[in-house]
């Protein structure tokens, strides 16, 4: 199984549960690691035979701003099950997600969550 990475989108959203995360908004940072079999890929040089990462990037995008999300597992939930489901090459997704600007009075690089969701069988 080989691994395509989209590291470091940043995406603005409204996620959290303070009122003021979901009325201003802030900057997230998701990092995608991605499990597909690319071999066909690595014959034909045919972008069809992989995953297409600007593809990707525009369900990412799609799935984590389109609700406002509590919890930042809920919305990274939502991002692997909107890869899986929009792009059958990828059988299993990795996502840290990073919350640079996390309300927390402490100086932090990042709050975060990294998940791993592998499509179902069947």
């Amino acid at each position: 199984m080989d691994t395509v990475y989209l590291k470091g989108l940043e995406i603005f959203a409204y996620h959290g549960v303070n009122p003021e995360e979901k009325e201003d908004g802030q900057r997230f940072v998701l990092d995608l690691a991605m499990k597909a079999d690319l071999s066909a890929a690595r014959r034909s040089d045919d972008l069809n035979d992989t995953v297409n990462y600007a593809a990707v990037r525009k369900t990412v995008e799609r799935a984590f701003t389109g609700a406002k999300y509590d919890l930042i597992e809920r919305a990274a939930q939502a991002v692997c099950d909107a890869v899986l489901a929009e792009h059958p090459r990828v059988q299993e997704v990795t996502l840290l997600l990073k919350k640079p600007e996390a309300p927390m009075n402490a100086v932090f690089d990042y709050a975060g969550v990294e998940i791993t969701q592998k499509r179902e069988e069947g």
